[in-house]
């Protein structure tokens, strides 16, 4: 059900609305392929090491000017919670109090059609908000009178100061994120064609910073070792900056897996997730990773298509009861890939067992 935020909104445009057309980004999704989690610092977050990669599944964002004294904000999709308190209002904010009297900035009205399921380790609310930073500043043609430099630190300042997984969306590719998510090196393109991705997602949120504390307070009901994680992210990112293979990644996806130090601390969160990503590896045959905090539970494929055809078939599961998932309802169940501007076509055939 559409939710609206804000002023009242009318289908109505505005004359603003019809000089301007709207801005539009796109929102994607995230999946850690490799998560490692170190110490916690003196500001309560910790030291990260991961690679995160983002996928065609997005939400969607358009921004116009629009008449009235406050931003206002309407979403469809999936439940954004209280729109009042979205990311994508205090991005604006954040951007106009930037920018200052730089460039004139009037009022926007946002519509987001939320795709990512919320609360679920792909970080939709993190990808919405760069989205809104970028959005706001073209709505505002802030290029035509601050430099290249200037809005790259702008974004840089804003993202930091919205969230640790924001940044990561600034960069528009995989990348080897680490600090608390606020250091970003971008990775060069996969060789190959994008893998796909199943995501299953449980009907049940689980809290980012719950999982955080279930960590620190150890014992898991599976140890975990953050060297041999930290070492599998390293690893996976050394790789990918010599020029990787989608084909190598699928080869190591039983590695990756199982380099998330964050999947004993979620199954403690929420009873029956380790079931399920049991459930899915004996059914799929094939390795099944968490992305973040969860509950989002991933597999790799060679395609989209491959990916589309495991989600029939986990469906299927579910039907007839070998899947058994937790949460109230049916989980969502997507087949999607990692996005095309991280991964290019290989000039060259690939080799089996290439890295």
């Amino acid at each position: 059900m559409a939710e609206m935020a804000g002023m009242a909104f009318s289908n109505t445009p505005t004359p603003a609305d019809r000089r301007l057309a709207p801005v539009i980004r796109l929102a994607p999704a995230k999946l850690n392929l490799a998560l490692a989690v170190d110490r916690r610092r003196d500001d309560g977050f910790h030291e990260l090491h991961s690679v995160m990669v983002p996928l065609a599944l997005a939400d969607r964002l358009s921004l116009a000017p629009a008449a009235g004294t406050e931003d206002t904000l309407w979403a469809s999709g999936f439940d954004a919670g209280p729109l009042a308190q979205n990311l994508v209002l205090r991005a604006i904010a954040e951007v106009r109090s930037a920018l200052g009297r730089a460039v004139p900035v009037p009022v926007l009205a946002a519509r987001l059609e939320k795709l990512i399921p919320v609360a679920a380790g792909l970080a939709g609310g993190s990808s919405d908000a760069a989205a809104a930073i970028d959005g706001a500043l073209d709505a505002w043609s802030a290029a035509d009178a601050l430099d290249g430099a200037a809005l790259a630190e702008l974004r840089r300042r804003v993202a930091a100061r919205l969230g640790s997984d924001v940044p990561f969306f600034l960069a528009g590719a995989a990348a080897v994120v680490t600090g608390r998510g606020e250091h970003i090196e971008a990775l060069p393109p996969l060789r190959g064609t994008a893998p796909g991705v199943l995501l299953v997602t449980p009907d049940a949120r689980v809290s980012t910073a719950g999982v955080f504390e279930a960590l620190d307070a150890e014992p898991l009901a599976a140890p975990r070792d953050p060297r041999s994680t930290r070492a599998s992210s390293e690893h996976l990112a050394t790789e990918w900056r010599a020029g990787l293979r989608s084909a190598a990644l699928l080869d190591r996806a039983a590695i990756l897996a199982s380099s998330n130090d964050l999947a004993g601390a979620a199954d403690l969160i929420l009873p029956g997730l380790r079931s399920l990503r049991r459930s899915l590896a004996r059914h799929l045959r094939r390795p099944v990773g968490l992305s973040g905090s969860g509950p989002t539970l991933w597999v790799l494929y060679a395609s989209a298509t491959e990916a589309a055809d495991a989600a029939e078939a986990v469906r299927a599961g579910l039907d007839d009861g070998a899947i058994v998932a937790p949460g109230e309802g049916r989980p969502s169940i997507v087949a999607t890939s990692i996005d095309s501007a991280a991964a290019a076509p290989n000039p060259e055939p690939e080799q089996e067992g290439a890295a």
